[in-house]
């Protein structure tokens, strides 16, 4: 009987066995349906989006959940292609966020991908040869998975994914899902980009048409400026813009505007031609970027105010020997480099705007020529009809005189005559008044503050730092300019045989009260037994205007000189 049993039994062990074969294949295959709908729902929620941050987020999200794995990121390369420029982890808190520290710039095991894209599978990051730990208060790791993500055959960067769920390793299928994933990752954030870059554009037209009509409305340029500063600091998602403008018949540039992040720096500075990006783009007539301007080469005029400032670009206004100033954008240290795309797209704007500038100076020179016609129209009336009337009358009643015999009547008709002579002279000097032209602007006080200041280099042995603010060349009268130019030659001139500096800095300011220049060293100081004879001349001058000059030694050393004057009321 118990080898009849063992014949009955043995086919139904080995029914029970295909039977729970059949429902383990079952189950994998639902399984299987389960995660191809997920990864399809994965695919579609990714592509739904068009806004970049969101499709970054959304990707790395969707690759946490596809592969059952606690932590993830996306580590988006830079322009290099060796570092990572931007990192969205998903898994994290903010308070662990803000006690891990900076966010990892692409060494290790993240390096590895980067230098070898490819997927990489670990079940124990410790025993891989680029692992070298984890900083202080982050969570233990131990499995790893990592895919790359491509935007048309180039590296865009890569998604990492740690600690499978449960204790278990990720295997070939997680690693296929989430190459699967990638792919369409890389076509979601290609649509995101040209949406991106398309919205740009357009904002960049826009910004170029309000530019043209606030210049052909006749809006002043110092507004028009600004409204180019704004709108490019705007649209680049830029910390800092700042826009130089050439001085006549020198080669600096002098910081017209600037807007955002440590701007009161900038305001005011003068710039040489070397010496500063924004100066290389100038003399270049070509848009120059930099990866980290604070630490750029060709920073060397007051680099301090560039701390904290990492990308830039510099954009001149206008092409070839047309450049009319230059346009600088530059964002904090750390954030995203300008890319050849945005670089040039800004250079198109700024051409725009140097277009509208140029039409807008041809539209009033236009105008100034028209004045200048009516003024000869009128100088040659006056000169020919209305002198030639007074003069005949002033004959006439001169040739009545004689006849009048009653003096007291010839004398008030003597008096009418030379009542005429002075008129005429009036008129004439109105006619010259009239046929005059302003002076030249290269000869304003601006021009010659910058030249004194080059003429003090040789002396110094460095070039001092500059900064005027203000109206300087229409609301200080001649007489005041003269003074002022007089002063910082004399007060350069005794930085460099007294002080022994090794950096000096002018500043000049006019509000429409008053000027006031400051010249500041780092040098020994004054002496209390040293001649002030130089210094009292200073004085001097200040006191005939109504003005002081003061002279202070801070702590940290040196000496500040401080000549103000008020200016006459307009």
């Amino acid at each position: 009987m118990s080898a009849e049993e063992d014949r009955v039994r043995l086919p139904q062990l080995r029914l029970d066995e295909l039977l729970e074969e059949l429902q383990a294949r079952l189950d994998a295959a639902r399984g299987t349906r389960d995660r191809v709908h997920r990864l399809l729902e994965a695919v579609l929620s990714v592509g739904r989006e068009l806004d970049l941050e969101q499709v970054l987020r959304r990707i790395t999200e969707a690759a946490v959940a596809l592969v059952d794995a606690e932590y993830g990121a996306l580590g988006v390369l830079g322009p290099d292609g060796r570092k990572i420029a931007q990192f969205l982890p998903v898994g994290f808190n903010e308070e662990r966020i803000a006690a891990i520290g900076p966010y990892p710039s692409g060494h290790g095991i993240l390096g590895e991908l980067i230098r070898h894209p490819e997927p990489l599978r670990l079940s124990k990051i410790s025993e891989h040869p680029s692992s070298y730990g984890f900083p202080a208060h982050h969570p233990p790791m131990h499995t790893f998975l990592g895919v790359p993500v491509r935007v048309r055959d180039q590296v865009f960067g890569n998604l990492y994914l740690t600690e499978k769920r449960g204790g278990a390793e990720f295997d070939a299928e997680d690693e296929s899902v989430l190459s699967t994933l990638a792919v369409a990752a890389g076509v979601a954030i290609d649509n995101a980009r040209l949406y991106e870059e398309a919205r740009r554009r357009e904002r960049w037209q826009r910004a170029g048409g309000a530019i043209t009509a606030s210049l052909l409305s006749g809006s002043p340029q110092s507004e028009v400026i600004g409204l180019i500063a704004e709108s490019a600091k705007d649209i680049a998602d830029a910390e800092l813009a700042v826009v130089a403008l050439p001085m006549p018949d020198t080669s600096t540039l002098v910081v017209e505007l600037a807007l955002g992040e440590g701007a009161e720096a900038h305001r005011g500075l003068v710039l040489p031609a070397e010496g500063s990006l924004m100066g290389a783009a100038f003399s270049a007539a070509t848009p120059l970027t930099s990866t980290d301007i604070c630490h750029d080469a060709r920073e060397t005029a007051a680099p301090k105010r560039l701390a904290g400032l990492g990308p830039a670009v510099a954009v001149p206004i206008g092409t070839g020997t047309g450049v009319r100033g230059v346009l600088l954008l530059a964002r904090a240290s750390g954030g995203a480099g300008f890319t050849e795309e945005g670089a040039e797209q800004l250079t198109g704007f700024a051409g725009q705007a140097a277009v509208a500038m140029e039409l807008a100076e041809r539209r009033r020179d236009a105008e100034q020529i028209a004045t200048l016609e009516d003024h000869d129209r009128i100088a040659r009336d006056l000169h020919d009809l209305a002198i030639q009337r007074l003069f005949a009358t002033g004959m006439t009643l001169q040739s009545a005189a004689r006849i009048i015999e009653h003096p007291s009547a010839s004398e008030r008709v003597l008096r009418a005559v030379g009542d005429l002579d002075e008129t005429i002279k009036i008129i004439r000097s109105t006619i010259f008044g009239l046929r005059i032209r302003e002076r030249d602007e290269g000869h304003g006080l601006r021009t010659r503050v910058v030249q004194t200041v080059e003429e003090a280099t040789l002396a110094l042995g460095f070039a001092p730092g500059l900064r005027m603010e203000g109206l300087l060349d229409t609301q200080v009268p001649q007489e005041i300019a003269d003074h002022v130019a007089a002063v910082l030659s004399e007060a350069l001139t005794n930085v460099a045989r007294h002080a022994q500096a090794k950096h000096a800095n002018v500043i000049l300011r006019s509000s429409g009260d008053d000027v006031v220049l400051t010249v500041s060293d780092d040098g020994v100081g004054i002496p209390s037994d040293g001649r002030r004879s130089g210094l009292r001349n200073l004085s001097e001058r200040a006191e005939q205007l109504g003005g002081a000059l003061e002279l202070s030694c801070p702590l940290t050393g040196g000496t500040t000189l401080t000549w103000h004057v008020p200016l006459p009321a307009q």
